[in-house]
C-alpha cells in the first residue's frame, strides 16, 4: 500500500483510507450490521490501509462508537480522523438539513467545539485524535469567523488532544483563512473523475501551502465501480440519490466506458473500482491526493484496497481522463 505525509503534521497515513459513513447507518446508507462493520476495519488494517476517516453526523454518533470498539486495544495501528462543526442537539446554528427526526445545523464556535471534541474523544474510546476535521463551513444566515475556529483548533493541537487540522467542503476564501491563522494540513472535499470541478479551485493551492487534498466519493457513491446498469436495482438511500450519475440513461454510459476499459481492467488484472480508484489518487500534483473509499463489508474493502497498489502508466492515465471528459 502506498504510504503518504498529511501535510505538514509530520503523520504518515495510507493513500487509500477507510470512510466510515456509511459503517453509521441511518437513512443516508440503510441498516449496517455493526459486526461486520468491525471485522472490515480490521481486515482493512490487515491489508495495509492505516487511515479511518469517520464523523459525529454519521448515524448521529453511530459510526464514531463502532469505529471506536474496532480500535479498542490497536489505537496505535490506526490513523484517526474525525469531524467536528455539526451538532443535532442544539438550534443554535445555520440549517445544513432535517434528517431522521432531528434538524442538523453547522456551529463550529469554539464553545461548542469544547463539547464536541469531548463527546467524540468518548465515542472513540481514544484520548487523542490524528486528524480534526471542521466538517461543514458556517452558512450566511449562522456566519461565524474562521480565526476564532482555528484559534480554538491549534489550542486542541498544543494540549495534545488532536495532531492535526483539516477543512471540508470549503471555498478558495475559506481555504486561505484557515492558512492564515494556523497550520492547516488536509482539506476533504468531494472528488470524482466524473465531479472533477475542485481540481482548478485546489489542487494549485495544496501544492502551494503544503496542505493535503482528501477526496470522498470517488466512486460516486457506488456508480463507478461498473456494477450498476440500468436494469440494475438499486437500494437508494439519501446519499445514493443525491448522485445524478445513478439515472438510467447515465448508467448506461458508465456500462459504455466499462465496456471501453476492458483492455485496461486485462492489462492491470483489476476491477473498475481498483482502476478509478487508482485513477483518482494519480491526480493533483506531487503524490498529494488522499483518497476515502467507503466500506462497512469486507469484500469491499478487499476490492478497494487494490486501488492503492496499482500503478496506471502516464499515457493511460490521460486516455482515461479524456474518455470521462467526453461522458461528463
Amino acid at each position: 500500500m502506498k504510504m503518504m505525509k498529511i501535510g505538514k503534521s509530520g503523520i504518515e497515513a495510507s493513500a487509500l483510507g477507510l470512510g466510515a459513513w456509511a459503517i453509521g447507518g441511518d437513512s443516508n446508507w440503510g441498516p449496517s450490521d455493526d459486526a461486520e462493520s468491525i471485522k472490515t476495519i480490521h481486515r482493512a488494517r490487515e491489508l495495509g490501509i492505516t487511515l479511518v476517516d469517520t464523523a459525529p453526523a454519521y448515524g448521529l454518533g453511530h459510526s464514531e462508537e463502532v469505529v471506536g470498539k474496532a480500535l479498542k486495544g490497536r489505537r496505535d495501528q490506526y490513523v484517526l480522523a474525525t469531524k467536528c462543526g455539526i451538532r443535532w442537539d442544539i438550534d443554535e446554528g445555520g440549517l445544513l438539513m432535517e434528517r431522521d427526526g432531528v434538524k442538523i445545523v453547522r456551529n463550529a464556535s469554539p464553545a461548542r467545539l469544547a463539547e464536541e471534541i469531548e463527546w467524540s474523544l468518548k465515542r472513540l474510546d481514544t484520548d487523542y485524535l490524528d486528524l480534526y476535521i471542521v466538517h461543514w463551513q458556517a452558512t450566511e444566515d449562522y456566519p461565524f469567523p474562521i480565526s476564532e475556529t482555528m484559534g480554538y483548533l491549534m489550542d486542541l493541537k498544543a494540549q495534545g488532544k488532536i495532531r492535526a487540522i483539516g477543512a471540508s467542503n470549503l471555498n478558495r476564501e475559506q481555504f486561505m483563512e484557515y492558512v492564515n491563522n494556523g497550520q492547516l494540513d488536509l482539506i476533504q472535499e468531494k472528488y470524482s473523475m466524473l465531479d472533477r470541478g475542485v481540481e482548478e479551485k485546489f489542487f494549485g493551492l495544496c501544492k502551494e501551502h503544503g496542505v493535503t487534498f482528501q477526496a470522498y466519493s470517488p466512486l460516486e457513491r457506488g456508480v463507478l465501480t461498473g456494477k450498476y446498469g440500468p436494469e440494475s436495482t438499486v437500494n437508494m438511500g439519501l446519499a445514493k440519490s443525491k448522485i445524478e450519475w445513478y439515472q438510467k440513461d447515465k448508467l448506461a454510459r458508465i456500462q459504455d466506458l466499462k465496456k471501453k476499459w476492458q483492455p485496461l481492467l486485462e492489462k492491470y488484472g483489476c476491477s473498475m473500482t481498483e482502476l478509478v480508484l487508482a485513477w483518482t489518487m494519480s491526480q493533483g500534483t506531487g503524490d498529494n491526493v488522499n483518497v476515502l473509499g467507503g466500506a462497512r463489508k469486507i469484500p469491499q474493502i478487499e476490492e478497494n484496497v487494490g486501488g492503492g497498489n496499482i500503478s496506471v502508466d502516464a499515457s493511460d492515465l490521460a486516455s482515461m481522463r479524456k474518455d470521462v471528459e467526453a461522458i461528463s
